[in-house]
């Protein structure tokens, strides 16, 4: 049987280490970026256990780079591409001060990238077996989930992914290419911080369970690590 192959972006830390280990751990093909490889010592000690695992340069800001990459990797058929890169953006600030510099560079980052990336990889999603996009948003882009205001940044740039994800399955599903957007939980990372409820390991196995147990039927949908359906 063929190992399958999976793109994972932002994967030196966190919820996208957590990604490559377990997708490496079920015996995957793990093709893996973030911006500065020679940084990424974890990975860099994975890549040396396995022969599974491939270690990119990619800054998802950068459009001619994501299409270079995409002609790098022309002849690999992709089953998966989780955009995971993520940036917060400042934490803190209140109404009335909202830096506008920054919450452009949140959107270059949480929505743009993601779908620059399907735009890139479609053809290595299409081959063969049509492959998933699943797209890491958060719960905080809900607008049902929203009582208590403010995050104007964050939250608006994983509201905008969703509706990217929303549009990918509508555009993409009658080629049979299933589209998602994932919510990874409260987890105990860097952006999360350390009052966050599981781990990344918990997260990722969460959210690599609902992948693995995708229909067709769920494409457009906002899912939790757990697998329960998320309100817009």
């Amino acid at each position: 049987m063929m190992k399958k192959n999976v793109l994972i972006t932002g994967a030196n830390r966190g919820v996208g280490l957590a990604l490559v280990n377990a997708y490496l751990d079920a015996g995957w093909n793990v093709y893996t970026c973030c911006r500065h490889p020679e940084k990424a010592l974890e990975l860099q000690q994975r890549q040396n256990e396995t022969e599974t695992l491939t270690l990119l340069e990619l800054d998802v800001t950068n459009h001619q780079a994501i299409a270079a990459l995409s002609k790098q990797m022309a002849g690999i058929t992709l089953d998966l591409l989780i955009n995971n890169a993520g940036y917060y953006g400042p934490k803190g600030y209140g109404f009335g001060n909202t830096d506008a510099d920054e919450w452009r560079k949140v959107f270059e980052i949480n929505t743009i990238a993601p779908l620059k990336l399907a735009e890139a990889f479609y053809p290595q999603l299409k081959a063969e077996n049509p492959g998933i996009i699943a797209c890491i948003s958060s719960k905080v882009g809900s607008m049902t989930e929203n009582t208590s205001g403010g995050g104007y940044i964050y939250r608006s740039s994983k509201a905008a992914l969703n509706s990217v994800v929303k549009s990918l399955s509508n555009d993409l599903l009658a080629e049979g290419i299933i589209s998602v957007a994932l919510h990874p939980g409260w987890v105990q990372t860097e952006m999360g911080g350390p009052n966050a409820k599981i781990s990344a390991p918990k997260s990722a196995q969460g959210v690599k369970t609902v992948i693995d147990n995708l229909t067709t039927e769920q494409s457009g949908g906002f899912y939790n690590y757990d697998g329960s359906v998320i309100l817009w």
